[in-house]
């Protein structure tokens, strides 16, 4: 199993204990010592939970996150963000930024991206993609 970076949706799922989501991470991380998210997924995460005011998670989400891997935006993986970006509007198929971003990042670091929104991500060439909610 390739390296992955979990979007924020996949990651919503396993904190609800989507039992396939939550199967998908066990198998996942007996080939890997930890999961990958993005600076863009811990912003959306965190912001989500300070909005509810909900602490205990907050709390549990902050022991989750020590023990896996933040990646950061990066010259590098922007610069990818941006020729996606430019690629896609030439062709008349924009989609969001964050997800441009998540693409980015995920590119920069040989990442396959999981996620559940394959309607967007599946406009960007050169992105592996896996949806572990089917």
């Amino acid at each position: 199993m390739k390296p992955a970076l979990i979007d924020t949706n996949i990651l919503s799922f396993f904190f609800r204990n989507h039992s396939r989501v939550v199967e998908r991470f066990q198998a996942y991380l007996r080939e890997h010592e930890k999961i990958n998210i993005s600076l863009i997924t811990y912003y959306e995460i965190v912001s989500g939970l300070k909005h509810r005011d909900a602490q205990k998670q907050l709390i549990s989400f902050g022991e989750f996150i020590s023990y896996n891997t933040v990646l950061p935006l990066t010259t590098s993986s922007t610069t990818i963000s941006a020729d996606i970006y430019a690629n896609l509007r030439n062709k008349g198929t924009p989609i969001d930024d964050i997800d441009i971003l998540l693409a980015g990042i995920a590119i920069a670091n040989d990442l396959i991206i999981v996620t559940n929104n394959l309607r967007d991500f599946e406009k960007i060439e050169s992105l592996e993609i896996q949806d572990w909610s089917q």
